[in-house]
């Protein structure tokens, strides 16, 4: 896991102001989840789109999650950004700024190509290749910019960072809650379906 370090939200909010316009352009303020909203079990990840970690995490143990329990309506699983870095940050908006239905499809690819895109000596040169990847779903290089200079979605992906490490006392990435308690094991499927059937009972 990847440990939280205080500069790094100063960081953040630096670039927040620094950098982007006081615009409006944000979709999708709600929650983005997979499964049955009124499941017995719910499942916060807490993660940053340019953390190793997390798309382990995304890339193996998720689609196990949503094949044994999801597609069973047995869990629901909420994505929670936690961006690291102004990098994260901006995965997060592109993510935002895509309809309901294509979120998740764009999370996996994004995870997917981790190694390729979070990788750059400037900001403009990440930007660049997250936008080849959100243009394979619909979404224009004109739109992605006026994304990238959305307030009011910035704000909303900080403060929900913020709360989340106020209500849960996160300091890693990826993070776990499962119904309103932190998870403190290791984040392995096998660990992870023990819990899920203890709440299932």
């Amino acid at each position: 896991m990847i440990k939280i370090k205080n500069y790094i939200i100063k960081l953040l909010f630096f670039f927040n102001f620094a950098f982007f316009s006081f615009s409006s352009y944000g979709q999708n303020m709600d929650e983005i989840f997979v499964g049955n909203k009124n499941a017995k079990v719910e499942i916060k990840i807490y993660s940053s789109f340019t953390c190793p970690h997390c798309a382990n995490l995304h890339k193996n143990t998720y689609p196990k999650l949503v094949n044994e329990y999801v597609n069973k309506n047995l869990l629901k699983i909420t994505l929670v950004d936690f961006p690291l870095d102004i990098a994260a940050l901006n995965a997060s908006k592109i993510v935002r700024c895509s309809t309901k239905e294509s979120s998740i499809l764009l999370i996996d690819e994004i995870y997917k190509n981790q190694n390729n895109w979070s990788v750059g000596n400037k900001i403009e040169e990440v930007n660049k290749k997250l936008f080849l990847i959100a243009n394979k779903f619909n979404l224009s290089n004109e739109k992605l910019t006026n994304c990238l200079q959305d307030q009011k979605l910035e704000d909303k992906i900080l403060n929900d960072r913020i709360n989340g490490q106020k209500k849960y006392s996160i300091n890693s990435t990826p993070t776990i809650i499962i119904n309103e308690k932190k998870f403190e094991g290791n984040l392995t499927f096998e660990n992870l379906s023990k819990e899920i059937t203890k709440k299932l009972k």
